[in-house]
């Protein structure tokens, strides 16, 4: 049997912290390897020994199995957990491992290899019994052959990257007119994420659930499955809600379910974690989609609902030891619900966000799980995928999992960068998922009026509350200069202060009743009157009241700028109310600006060039997806700030476009 003492863990975040907790509780020592953009992370912090691997690009770091080796042999890991993502479901790095003596704690390199394409593994399924969508899984990739097989299969139909996952390089088609730029398109992100550009296409299978498995094998052909999670809840085809078990499983249908992911791992003699992914229609029946041959992202709530660390089970079959529960062992208890944190802007088109986390206090609450790999003051870069991380919630049954998570991600502070709190609550309290009927087809369905996915202003007691934390803090400051104590005391002319949130400008007029270490004052924002008294500020925690209710939220201050928890998460404001008046810029001026930080992979106009509003004029990558900037205006390029492969800064001025004269 094998056996290994240091387990070097190739990845990053929540997830590397996650299986240095576990592989620490079982005695083992741990190694940490990280890119040059994450030497402070907390992964590394939380390992015995760590490495640095190489630049932030993932090619150069994450993704370079010969600096993972080569850590390896420098600290004396024998053996490697990939986590999720990255490396995880590589064969090549399955099998350079086991050249170099090194214990790959996952699947053999044959299922990696089988299961890891959703061409070979439909394949596979189709010829052992497995009930799968009906599509086109054939080795030619030319456009003339994808589109004879899409006119054979029929539209809707979905693109996906064969060797994909997460929602990278997928894309519904709804007619033959759009069947060429989306399979452009599905390769491009295919190629960028997984190095192979490979695609299959499906019959679209619309308003199903997503329902996938959890199997384990060892190798004492020991194979069992535990359970079932419900990920219908998505995003362009990326999970946003996990729950364990299904709200609309029966125990007959999650035998027959159970028994057919067994099925297909026996395929393969799989060993280890794997999940088996299906579509479960209104009818009940369920079609394969593909095997994950690693642990996933939506774990925990399986964990909680089966009272078993699944990393822990990794570690014990690389081992060599048996499954530690036979099928009629497992059993299910209460309900688990998971949803993923991430760093974007919900109301601006889920644009992921980069920035420094200068808070982070997830919330302490009975039945919550947090995993998470954040400390403060650590960078959100564009190099990686946004998710921040987990917040699970165990309930004795499924409404109350889902009342305590919504609680639970409302009290997530994330400061510094803004995050998708307010999405994931108003999404948990749903009444079509409160009440358990969703499908893939729940957020734009029935969630499209949702004021989460707007701008949303901040409320006149926000405004009020962050004029007077400027005015306290710059009371303080002056009460500790000389020949300034008492300056401008109460009684005297109201404080005026212009508050800009992004591009926009907000007016508050404080009055003060009463100065001192609790100030009484008396805010006007446009036309509502607050009374406002500070009870207790520390820098970090604010306890105010405001018209008579007290209330206590986080906030930091640096200068100027102010970013205040609110009820819509992290709301960022600068003081400007000594700055002269700024000119308006943006899109619609003709001034393309980059939204985010990233990568400029391609240019698609010259300076000269005569464009159109809505016009694609370049695409930029950030954080493993490729976002499309379009003219703002009618006009004539008259300036390109970058070049293909740039690296771009968030606000960094990319074109101008002369517009054209009405």
């Amino acid at each position: 049997m094998p056996s290994f003492n240091k387990i070097l863990i190739a990845n990053r975040g929540e997830i590397a912290c996650r299986v240095i907790r576990t592989a620490h509780d079982l005695g083992y020592r741990t190694v940490a390897v990280y890119s040059e953009a994450d030497a402070g992370a907390r992964h590394v912090q939380l390992a015995d020994e760590a490495v640095c691997i190489g630049p932030a690009q993932v090619a150069q770091s994450y993704l370079n199995i010969a600096a993972i080796l080569d850590a390896a042999w420098r600290t004396g890991a024998d053996a490697v957990h990939p986590g999720y993502g990255f490396l995880s479901e590589n064969a090549d790095f399955a099998r350079a491992c086991e050249a170099a003596g090194i214990v790959f704690i996952g699947p053999d390199v044959e299922a990696i290899h089988l299961m890891g394409s959703k061409r070979l593994s439909k394949i596979a399924m189709l010829d052992a019994g497995v009930p799968c969508i009906p599509g086109y899984e054939g080795a030619a990739q030319d456009d003339a052959t994808l589109a004879r097989e899409a006119e054979r299969i029929g539209y809707p139909l979905m693109i996906k990257a064969s060797a994909g996952g997460g929602g990278r390089g997928m894309r519904l088609v709804h007619g033959a007119e759009e069947l060429a730029a989306q399979l452009r398109t599905a390769r491009s992100e295919a190629l960028n994420a997984f190095a192979s550009a490979e695609l299959i296409l499906e019959k679209a299978v619309l308003q199903p659930r997503h329902v996938e498995i959890q199997v384990f094998g060892d190798r004492h052909g020991n194979l069992v499955y535990l359970g079932e999670r419900d990920c219908s809840v998505q995003r362009r085809h990326q999970k946003v809600i996990e729950e364990a078990p299904c709200p609309v499983l029966t125990p007959e249908l999650r035998q027959a379910m159970g028994e057919a992911a067994v099925k297909a791992a026996a395929t393969v003699n799989y060993v280890g974690a794997g999940t088996v992914e299906f579509l479960l229609d209104a009818s009940g029946a369920f079609y394969f989609l593909e095997m994950n041959t690693r642990l996933q992202v939506e774990h925990p709530v399986t964990e909680l609902v089966t009272g078993q660390d699944l990393v822990a089970w990794q570690i014990r079959v690389a081992e060599g030891q048996p499954l530690p529960l036979r099928q009629a062992d497992i059993r299910l208890h209460g309900h688990a619900i998971e949803v993923r944190l991430y760093a974007e802007d919900t109301g601006n088109g889920f644009l992921p966000q980069t920035g420094e986390v200068l808070r982070w206090e997830p919330p302490a609450l009975d039945g919550i799980r947090i995993d998470h790999g954040l400390l403060e003051g650590q960078a959100v870069t564009p190099f990686y995928d946004p998710m921040l991380a987990k917040v699970i919630a165990y309930g004795a049954d499924r409404d109350e999992a889902r009342r305590k998570l919504a609680r639970a991600v409302e009290d997530c502070v994330l400061l510094g960068v803004t995050g998708n709190q307010r999405f994931l609550a108003n999404l948990l309290r749903h009444p079509e998922f409160a009440a358990g009927r969703a499908t893939t087809a729940l957020i734009g369905e029935h969630f499209g009026d949702d004021p989460s996915l707007r701008p949303q202003a901040p409320d006149d007691s926000e405004l009020a509350l962050t004029a007077a934390l400027l005015y306290q803090a710059s009371a303080t400051a002056r009460a500790h200069q000389p020949g300034l104590a008492g300056w401008r005391s109460a009684g005297s002319a109201p404080w005026r202060f212009r508050l800009k949130q992004g591009e926009q400008v907000f007016t508050v007029d404080l009055d003060v009743l009463e100065s001192g270490a609790q100030p009484r004052l008396s805010a006007r924002v446009g036309d509502s009157a607050l009374a406002l008294r500070l009870l207790a500020c520390d820098g970090r925690w604010v306890t105010a009241e405001i018209d008579g209710v007290r209330r206590r939220l986080a906030y930091q201050q640096r200068g100027e700028r102010l970013w205040l928890y609110g009820a819509n998460g992290n709301l960022e404001f600068s003081d400007a109310s000594h700055a002269p008046p700024e000119t308006k810029g943006g899109a619609a001026s003709g001034t393309l600006k980059a939204p985010m930080d990233g990568a400029i992979v391609d240019v698609l106009v010259a300076e000269g060039a005569r464009v159109s509003k809505g016009q694609l004029l370049l695409v930029l990558e950030a954080m493993k997806m490729e976002h499309p900037l379009k003219a703002g205006v009618d006009g004539v390029i008259r300036r390109i700030q970058v070049s293909k492969g740039e690296q771009v800064k968030s606000r960094q001025l990319l074109v101008e476009v002369e517009a054209e004269e009405a």
